[in-house]
């Protein structure tokens, strides 16, 4: 319980005046990047405070100057934080719509233009995301997307959602899967305790949707890299 109230004290001594003093300037200058490095920062200093370490892999590997689109297994509330401020540059994420009305933070991630995702199957909202995805990857602004569409309540891999797929078939940027491991313990579904450790963030070699004949054969090399890099029995 130390780390969850370490992590709240860091957000709210460091959070609150970067929030009050960088969302106006954002919105004024209309130059998002101060706020989210500074957001950023935060996150990184939070993480710190609590004890949490995280071990990154493969980094080196991801294209420069090239927006991507980072695929990765989702096992805990925790792997946005870690997870984001490792992104080289600046990304964009989906996530589910509700979080957006979370007073300040979604705020924040609308001047950011994270992308909502409505979770009811709805095919025009579905469409809706992928287009407001693929003007921000034209921009040259990477997108980030937990591939399994919530978190796994056990930590094993579970079925992918289609709609990033059908993006990287439709954008042709690079797609570069994402294994975490390690928070599962850390942070478990449905519990807001948090307990420090060490978590392992393990960047893949980028698949090029241009090899891939079609969406099911880019979902299925992106899940074997994801796979390859977790735990055996989370695989």
């Amino acid at each position: 319980m130390i780390a969850s109230l370490s992590i709240l004290a860091a957000y709210l001594i460091l959070g609150l005046p970067v929030a009050l003093v960088l969302i106006p300037w954002c919105v004024i200058s209309g130059d998002v990047m101060p706020l989210y490095r500074a957001a950023m920062w935060v996150v990184r200093t939070s993480f710190r405070v609590a004890g949490i370490r995280i071990e990154v892999v493969g980094l080196e590997g991801v294209p420069s100057g090239t927006a991507c689109i980072f695929m990765a297994n989702h096992v805990s509330n925790l792997d946005p934080p870690v997870l984001l401020p490792l992104i080289p540059g600046r990304t964009s994420v989906f996530l589910k719509r509700s979080l957006m009305k979370i007073p300040i933070l979604g705020y924040g991630m609308r001047l950011a233009r994270f992308v909502p995702v409505d979770r009811s199957g709805n095919t025009a909202a579905a469409l809706e995301s992928t287009r407001a995805a693929k003007s921000l990857l034209a921009e040259g602004i990477s997108i980030t997307t937990f591939v399994e569409g919530t978190r796994s309540r056990d930590g094993r891999l579970q079925p992918f959602k289609k709609g990033p797929f059908y993006l990287g078939m439709e954008s042709g940027e690079p797609c570069v899967p994402i294994s975490i491991s390690g928070t599962e313990t850390m942070m478990r579904k449905g519990s807001l305790k948090i307990r420090p450790g060490v978590v392992r963030v393990v960047f893949h070699a980028p698949v090029s949707p241009a090899a891939m004949a079609d969406r099911e054969e880019l979902m299925l090399a992106v899940r074997e890299a994801i796979a390859s890099g977790l735990p055996e029995w989370m695989r």
